[in-house]
């Protein structure tokens, strides 16, 4: 997957601070997260209904370690 073609967005919290994670919507309704220091670098990419599972589990301070 080429992420350079993707449109890149990152919280509203963040300012002007590029230490933070950018989040894009992938062509199969997905999301790509990447780390905003290295826009070239790895990233996860997850399912609809994965990424709805890992922001509920951030909602609720699940943890996939116990």
């Amino acid at each position: 997957m080429d992420h350079g073609t993707f449109a890149w967005r990152k919280s509203r919290y963040s300012g002007t601070d590029d230490n933070c994670v950018e989040v894009a919507t992938i062509p199969d309704g997905g999301r790509a997260v990447r780390d905003s220091k290295n826009p070239i670098g790895p990233m996860l990419t997850f399912t609809l209904d994965g990424w709805d599972a890992f922001i509920n589990d951030l909602k609720t301070g699940r943890s996939a370690n116990p």
